[in-house]
């Protein structure tokens, strides 16, 4: 037999246990659960972090200094070239115009257009940020820079 032989479906859905249903079935009595403890009755989940007894591994680390990660700024990232590809001459770039056009996910990070690729179009870009040679290629393609909050 080749692999190329079995088809599509062959081996795509694994049976479901079924448990509870005699002793000859093999999960019959406890269904598969063990004998007494929390584990073997209902509502009962183990914790991602519990380690059995021993120190769990954030308690056994140390903890020092700070950590900026909660108050850092994330940036919806556009290139110039995308920008090229995708609007017409003289056309004004929002962060709303470049959410329904495809280039970023969501108006609720801010944007910053960065300079990679050539512009020939004259836009008028609207965005929270934009690197050095971004902001030159803009310009000089004959268009405007704009500086949201």
């Amino acid at each position: 037999m080749h692999i190329a032989e079995i088809t599509k479906r062959a081996g795509r859905g694994k049976r479901r246990k079924r448990v509870g249903r005699g002793e000859a079935s093999g999960l019959g009595k406890t269904s598969g659960r063990g004998n007494k403890g929390a584990g073997q009755r209902a509502g009962w989940r183990q914790r991602g972090l519990q380690e059995g007894g021993q120190m769990p591994m954030f308690r056994r680390i140390p903890k020092r200094g700070f950590s900026n990660a909660k108050f850092a700024v994330r940036y919806s990232v556009v290139n110039v070239e995308a920008l090229e590809a995708t609007f017409p001459p003289n056309t004004h770039v929002t962060a709303q115009a470049l959410r329904e056009a495809g280039l970023i996910r969501s108006l609720s990070c801010p944007v910053k257009v960065l300079g990679d690729g050539t512009l020939t179009k004259k836009l008028i870009v609207d965005a929270a940020k934009f690197s050095k040679s971004a902001a030159e290629k803009i310009q000089k393609a004959g268009g405007e820079v704009r500086v949201s909050a």
